[in-house]
């Protein structure tokens, strides 16, 4: 039988392994960025165009690259970190493995220009597809240049797969932030389209953070810092206070590099039980120095996934760390008496006696006269002085147009059929009136219908309803905006700001007039009719972070997205009493929408207990 296996050509191998190592633009920045580090670079330029599709240049001062050091470089498993396998327990470099260079030039057309300090003459390399093309000595600064262009231009099915150019920004500068905040001591920029997003010049480590997340992050955060023979852990925590529900900025490094750790997540999150809502999250910047030999960080290919030996003893350690910083926070204030500004205490003498206070009584004074004195009773006619005024509730749950007498509730099995309104409410044929509803706990509608007791959940009922609404006014873009008096003033970091620009436009339709103010600060200056009470700064945060989650690129998905996000903000809550009208509007508009069922993203709204279950029930 003839043999069957046989070795791969480099340029075929090399693919394979830019399927793990290269997912993305963000990728290939991370990969060079960290190289620019590890050369000791002291001042790091990343210029990007068209979110990395058309080229990736990053700039260092770093030492340079030989002519047979620049050419060996693009060989897999070429290195200048390790030298055997006892080396992978003494790392202190971010790469090591030699498969990013080769990676990189096997899906994508690279240029190199590197000179070492020492030389005249640099060294520039042109390679395609693994293909080196031209190798030449040029003129050039000291360091290493890198250009990246059209990267996966010899794999149409990856590039064809790349998600739109704001969802790939938000991977580049989300990547550039977690190496930024571990190196203050190195200056960066970086460029998109030629506009500056960042510049950040050497700084301390809380004025790094500072620099990248905002001026507000200086009030916000705990310094973390306790050193033992198993690790050193430093950094900040965030307060209790500024707790939110998502997008909170949330970082672990070990050893100068960012990583993903579940479990001392758990120890964090853990430290705060008690001190913040349910489903809240705090950020945190924790910054982890342990002995290489206690870590193996080879068990990922972008190597974000580190195992620790002593894992249970770290745990610990950060637990108490975490703990000891919110009680330094939480500690009572006493009161300063070393001050000049000390509060003037009387003194009482012990010669002098000391006299009750005196009550002044008006014995003459009877509130029951009606006469004589100023604070005779007068009569009041209470009926005509409230006459014409009816209750009017701050939230309106809807706004019914029908008469209360055209209400017809569909008969009900477990479900009611998705029709159009018209089918619903156009024959009465077999459906039953009822104008009668009762909340049941601030939660359940009951209403009777003609198969048994229908039951609604209140809060997701108003959500079907408010998503019609919404999504209709982004799909023909007639949202009613209205200003406000004082303008809400906010800022993002640059991955979020990019997400922001993609939805703008749907932003827009519902009714947010957002203005930019440049270095990432952003004014809302009207928002949608009918979201008074709601804080509208958070409202645009949690569309911008659920857009970043979702990573969506079809321009439907990222509309129902911002509609069923404003809709869940905008619904009426649970435990909310509702008027009978309320209730009869809430129910007629549900089932005038096409799936009064299930809620958008897919939850049940209404059940039905059939008559012969309630009559099984009393036998």
């Amino acid at each position: 039988m003839a043999d069957i296996i046989h070795l791969l050509p480099d340029s075929v191998a090399n693919q394979i392994a830019a399927g793990e190592v290269i997912q993305r633009p963000a990728s290939v920045v991370k990969e060079l960025v960290e190289n620019a580090i590890d050369a000791g670079a002291e001042n790091i330029h990343v210029l990007i165009t068209d979110a990395g599709r058309t080229n990736i240049q990053i700039i260092d001062d770093g030492k340079g690259m030989s002519e047979m050091d620049a050419r060996l470089s693009f060989e897999r498993h070429a290195t200048s970190k390790i030298s055997n396998a006892a080396d992978l327990f003494a790392l202190r470099t971010m790469g090591f493995r030699g498969e990013a260079l080769a990676s990189i030039a096997a899906v994508a057309q690279v240029e190199l220009k590197t000179r070492q300090e020492h030389s005249e003459l640099g060294t520039r390399i042109e390679i395609s597809g693994s293909t080196v093309e031209s190798q030449e000595a040029v003129s050039c600064p000291k360091g290493t240049n890198f250009s990246v262009k059209n990267l996966f231009f010899n794999i149409p099915v990856r590039r064809k797969f790349l998600k739109a150019n704001s969802t790939e920004l938000s991977n580049i500068l989300t990547e550039f932030e977690r190496i930024v905040l571990v190196h203050p001591e190195v200056a960066f920029t970086l460029h998109s389209n030629d506009a500056e997003l960042f510049n950040l010049p050497v700084s301390s480590l809380k004025q790094r953070i500072i620099a990248v997340f905002g001026k507000k992050q200086n009030q916000q955060l705990l310094s973390v810092d306790v050193e033992t023979t198993l690790a050193k852990i430093s950094g900040f925590v965030g307060k209790p206070e500024t707790a939110r529900k998502r997008g909170a900025h949330q970082y672990f490094f070990v050893n100068g590099r960012y990583m993903r750790h579940p479990y001392f997540y758990k120890a964090v999150t853990d430290a705060y039980e008690q001190l913040i809502p349910v489903g809240e999250q705090v950020s945190f910047f924790l910054y982890f120095n342990v002995d290489p030999a206690n870590i193996d960080v080879n068990i990922h290919p972008t190597k974000t996934e580190i195992k620790f030996e002593n894992e249970q003893a770290i745990w610990q350690i950060l637990s108490a760390a975490v703990k000891e910083a919110l009680g330094r926070f939480n500690a009572v204030p006493s009161i300063d008496f070393d001050t000049d500004d000390m509060p003037d205490i009387p003194i009482i003498g012990a010669d002098k006696p000391i006299e009750p206070p005196k009550v002044h009584v008006n014995s003459d004074y009877n509130p029951f006269k009606t006469s004589g004195n100023s604070y005779s009773r007068s009569k009041v006619d209470w009926e005509d002085l409230y006459a014409g005024l009816e209750r009017n509730d701050t939230n309106e749950v809807c706004k019914p147009d029908d008469d209360e007498d055209n209400l017809i509730i569909p008969s009900a099995t477990d479900e009611v059929d998705s029709k159009p309104a018209t089918s619903l409410y156009g024959n009465s044929s077999g459906l039953e009136k009822s104008n009668q509803h009762f909340q049941y706990k601030g939660r359940y509608i009951l209403t009777s219908v003609k198969s048994g007791l229908m039951l609604i959940d209140q809060h997701r009922a108003h959500i079907r309803v408010l998503f019609e609404q919404y999504i209709s006014q982004i799909r023909q873009k007639q949202g009613v905006s209205q200003g406000v008096l004082f303008p809400e003033i906010f800022q993002l970091p640059s991955s979020e700001a990019a997400v922001l620009q993609s939805i703008m436009d749907d932003l827009s339709a519902i009714g947010f007039e957002v203005t930019n103010l440049g270095g990432g600060s952003y004014a809302i200056n009207g928002i949608p009719s009918g979201i008074d009470g709601l804080n509208p700064v958070d409202l645009v945060r949690n569309m911008v972070h659920t857009a970043m989650e979702k990573g969506n690129d079809v321009k439907e998905e990222i509309q129902n997205m911002l509609a069923l996000t404003m809709a869940r903000s905008a619904s009426i809550v649970y435990g909310q009493v509702l008027s009978d009208e309320e209730m009869r509007c809430l129910v007629d508009n549900l089932f005038a929408t096409p799936a009064p069922n299930h809620t958008p993203d897919g939850h049940t709204i209404l059940a039905t207990i059939k008559e012969e279950d309630i009559e099984r029930l009393f036998r």
